[in-house]
This record gives C-alpha cells, structure tokens and sequence, in this order.
C-alpha cells in the first residue's frame, strides 16, 4: 500500500471553484483512499455513507460551483465525530445501545455543508466522550497514525486518525477535557478548541454539556481557521451559544510552566521535545504558576463535575448499566456520590481559580503548554485505564473550566513516529489571534514521518553510562542497530560509580547505592529485537536491569554484579564517565 498524503482544504475548494478539477473527481480519490485505509484500521468509522451517496453529493456540489456560487469549502471531504449529529446516519457515541437517527445534523454541520463541505461518515471515539486515550470503543480501538501500538488520542480518536491517514480534508471533534487537543498532538495534527459558547453545540450529545465545544482537526492552522470562519457564530437553537468580539493578542509574553511544575511521568524525551519548541519561539518566556490551573484541572474528575457527566447517562446508567463500556461506567456511577452542595462549594472554588486566572492574563499574552506530558502504547493504556488516561490531561483539563481558547500545534515527535506537540492558550474570545499566532509561531513542519501502514516494531529506551556513549569504543554496537539518541541525563542520587579494573576497552560498573550520586549517562531507544541481541551481547560482570533517573522515572540500563567493585577505583564524586576519561 502506498503512502496517503493529507488533504488540504483551501488547495481543494479552490480546485473545484477555478474547475481545475471536480468535487467528482475528489470523492473518487477519498473513496480509493477509504477502501485502502480500511485494510489498515477498520475501527477508525463507525458509519459512512456508500460510495453511490457520496458521489452524488460531490456531483450536487459541481452544479451549484456551475450555477455560479462561491463555496468557501466547495467538495471539501470531513468526517464527524460520532456524538455529533449528522442528518442520515444514527448518533451512537460509541454505545450501540444509545443510538438514534437525528432528525437533521448538528448547527455546526449545517453551517459547513451549507458552504459545499461534504461529510464522508461517523468517527469511533471514547465511548460518550470519557477519556482521552482512543480505547474505550466497542466499535474496535484506533490507533495512531504513525505507530499503530501507540494510543491516538482521544476521546476523538477516529477523527485525528481520519485527518492524519489522508482520508479527509479536516474532522470535526469534541473538547471537554482535551479530547480535542491529545489526539492532534499524537497525530501531528492542529487541534482546534475554540471558546466556549463561540461554535453551536446543538446537535451534540452532551458529555459535560456546560463545558463541551465542538472543535475542528486539520493539517494546518489556516485550514483550521478556514473552518472556523464558517462554523462560528452566535446560534438561537443552543441555550450555551454566545457572541464574542475578536480579541487581540500579542505573543511578546510567552507564559510557561515553572520548572518544577512540569510533569513528564517518566518520559524524559517529552521534556527534550517541550524545550526545543520553546527554544525556537521569539518572544519573553515568562514562568507561571502552574497552582490555580492545576487546582481547577483536579475539580474535572475529582470534584462534582463528574455528575455532569453522570446526568447525561442518568437513564442509560439506571436502566441499562451493562451497555456502558466498564471504564466510562466506573468513572460516571462516580458522579453519584455528590450533593448540590458540593456543586455550589466547586462552583464558588471555580470562581476564585477563574479570578486568579484573569490575573494571569495581565502578566503574560499567551500560555505555550506541552498538549500530553507523555504517550502510551495501547497495551500500556489496556493494562492502566484510568491512571494513564489521567496523566493525559495534565496541561487540558482545566481548559474549559476557566474559559479559554486553544489551539494544539505539532512541534515535534518522538522516536516512535508518535507526535509531539505545544497548546497555545488564551482567554475567552483570543480565538482568532491564537490561530494566527498558530501560523507565524509554529509554521507547518516540512516533513512528517511515515505513516504505519504495516505495524511498526515495539521500542526500549536504554540508558549506557561508559563505553557505549557517543564517540566511546563500543558505540558502535548500538549505531550497527539503528539505535536513537533520545538525549543526555542523569541518575537518581543513589548511585555509585566505578572504574573496573583490568577491562579492555576501559568501563565502569554503576551500582545503586544509598550514599550515591547523580551519574551522568545518555538514552538511546532501540527496536525490541535489536535490544535483546544488544543484552545477548553483555559480558558479565555487566548487565542489563533497570536504572532509576534523576526524575524518577526509569530506563533500562548497565548495571553491575558486587564482583565489579573488587579493585575498582571508585568514581562517583566525578559524576560520569567523560569526567574520568578527562581527568
């Protein structure tokens, strides 16, 4: 199967406006691409139109160009996350025991179509929008674009999927707690979350209905902002609909996360990635206090904003607990527990966090958050529901409570092919100034990795502390296996260092110890086979076990037997390798 380039939305309107070519001959290469795509993952629709409906809905969209009008989005190809309603195909929120077939599709699909957009089909998804992993389906799980083990985000996980594979020009999704933005960030997408209120939520089943926004995937962030040149807009029908006056920011200060109030969960390479991307930006990086949000982010799941979630299911959840998938129920029967009382405590807690928030605002333009501290693989995420999906949200989910815009860029990706990315965030209304902000700041990466379209091999992170660094005698042993650098660290304070006696080339033995130091080492990741014929490999007195590093976090790594110490030259108070080399 052959690589599938993205779709771009403007290159394709203007096509069929100018008859280059027409929205015919689009549908014909997005319907090739879909029953190519279906071989990869099945599970990234739950239902489509057929190909003879599709076909005749670009042809309508040819005579209305030939009748003379001017389709902003003529024979653009979109797909719709499946708790959004489009007229035609059942709403099931990924529980086939919730479905029904709307009487006509949501405003904001209204509004597209109106201007020449088509919509291909229903996007899978965490089932009722609860989570932000892309597993909780019975509909099947989809995976990451670019590495088919790792998760793809969610809760609008087929939506990033369907953008990133090529299959269509943008996918609307849903943002309560981040499931617009992680699954942009996996994918090497733009996530687009605008301000509450700002795009119609009528025709959306509701997961938090006071929170949730409609939000738009796309490959850059002027097809982002194309779409929401249409979607936005004060709507009647929608009780949460609010008008705004586009606010302007500047970008001369950059608020970021204090040092210490960055969390990677043990994923060393996300900070790397997090640095790099600040690095290229020109402006005043200004620390903030991470406390207030972090606060409001706990109120999401661990305060009374469950039972929003929880009214939402209320007679699903009475009637017919079994049809929710285990995780989603456990995490809304939850919502049980709280009275009014703890709402209107949580509300007036908001309402202070909200203040201390505005306060913010006079002291930086703009955050420039990591989108997801870390990624998992789908095993991973299987085997740790609940816990993992909540480190996902550590930079989202206080986003909606205190009323802002977003818009999730891609600024890098790690080794496994999986995205990277920063979320720019401002305060109710900035909308049109972060997309553009988007485009100046964060351009359009050049090139992306391949797509997986076979099943990418599993990977391990290994640490070497001596012979094996760059440039030492036996580095090549990791090169000859297509090891890469993750970047250089540290270990825990609990090691020690040691200079073993009579090894040819020369290497040391580090040993965990109470009294220890922190010992300088570099990380490499190599493909699962590549590192069990690098262990095959080791000579006692080493080994390969695990090494714990300066964050906590873990690796794999050269470790030692006690039989490596016996007239060694202890070495710890160096702290690495090169420092004995050099001295």
């Amino acid at each position: 199967m052959t690589a599938l380039d993205r779709l771009p939305v403007e290159t394709i309107a203007a096509d069929i406006r100018s008859r280059r070519r027409t929205a015919v001959d689009v549908m014909e290469e997005v319907i090739r691409r879909l029953d190519l795509y279906d071989a990869v993952q099945p599970a990234v629709w739950i239902s489509r139109f057929d190909a003879a409906a599709l076909r005749a809905a670009a042809a309508a969209v040819d005579e209305r160009v030939a009748g003379g009008e001017a389709l902003p989005l003529a024979g653009v190809p979109f797909a719709v996350k499946d708790n959004i309603d489009v007229a035609s195909l059942d709403t099931t929120a990924a529980c086939p025991a919730f479905a029904y077939a709307p009487s006509r599709s949501a405003t904001v699909v209204e509004r597209l179509v109106a201007v020449g957009a088509i919509p291909i089909g229903k996007t899978n998804l965490d089932q009722f929008a609860t989570g932000l992993n892309g597993t909780r389906s019975p509909y099947g799980v989809p995976r990451n674009a670019y590495n088919r083990a790792w998760v793809s985000g969610g809760s609008s996980s087929g939506s990033a999927v369907a953008v990133a594979a090529g299959l269509v020009a943008f996918a609307l999704g849903t943002d309560t707690a981040g499931s617009g933005r992680v699954p942009a960030a996996f994918n090497h997408l733009i996530g687009f979350k605008p301000t509450r209120g700002r795009w119609s939520s009528r025709g959306l089943v509701p997961a938090c209905r006071t929170l949730d926004c409609i939000t738009v995937f796309a490959g850059t962030a002027e097809d982002a902002g194309l779409v929401d040149a249409i979607a936005a807009g004060f709507d009647r029908e929608d009780s949460f609909s609010r008008s705004f006056d586009d606010m302007a920011r500047g970008r001369r200060r950059i608020g970021v996360p204090r040092a210490d109030q960055r969390p990677w969960f043990g994923d060393i390479e996300s900070g790397f990635l997090y640095e790099a991307a600040l690095a290229g930006l020109d402006a005043e990086l200004v620390e903030i206090d991470m406390t207030p949000l972090n606060e409001a982010a706990r109120l999401l799941y661990n305060g009374p904003w469950v039972a929003e979630r929880t009214a939402a299911l209320q007679d699903l959840l009475r009637d017919d607990p079994d049809a929710i998938h285990p995780v989603v129920r456990a995490i809304v029967e939850e919502g049980q527990a709280y009275s009014a009382v703890d709402a209107f405590a949580a509300s007036y807690r908001l309402a202070d966090l909200a203040r201390a928030a505005e306060e913010m605002w006079t002291t930086v333009d703009l955050l420039a958050l990591p989108t997801a501290p870390t990624s998992y693989r789908v095993a991973e995420m299987l085997a740790a529901p609940i816990a993992l999906n909540a480190s996902l949200g550590a930079y989202t989910n206080f986003v909606n409570l205190l009323d802002m815009a977003a818009i999730a860029v891609p600024t890098g990706r790690y080794h496994s092919g999986v995205g990277f990315g920063i979320t720019l965030m401002g305060p109710a209304g900035s909308d049109r100034s972060l997309i553009d902000l988007a485009k100046t700041l964060f351009p359009a990466p050049a090139s992306l990795p391949p797509l997986d379209l076979e099943g990418r091999m599993e990977t391990v992170k290994l640490a070497v502390v001596g012979a094996h660094l760059k440039d030492m005698p036996l580095h090549w042993q990791l090169t000859s296996r297509d090891a890469r650098f993750v970047g250089e660290a540290r270990t825990a304070p609990q090691y020690r260092l040691y200079a073993m006696a009579d090894s040819v080339p020369p290497k040391p033995a580090l040993v965990h110890s109470g009294d220890g130091a922190a010992i300088a080492l570099e990380i490499y990741e190599l493909d699962m086979a590549a590192f069990g014929s690098f262990v095959a490999e080791v000579p006692p007195p080493l080994a390969i076990g695990t090494v714990t590093l300066e964050d906590g976090s873990q690796v794999k790594g050269f470790v030692a037997e006690p039989r490596a110490t016996a007239n060694a030259e202890d070495i710890t108070s160096l702290g690495g390798w090169r420092r004995y080399l050099q001295r």
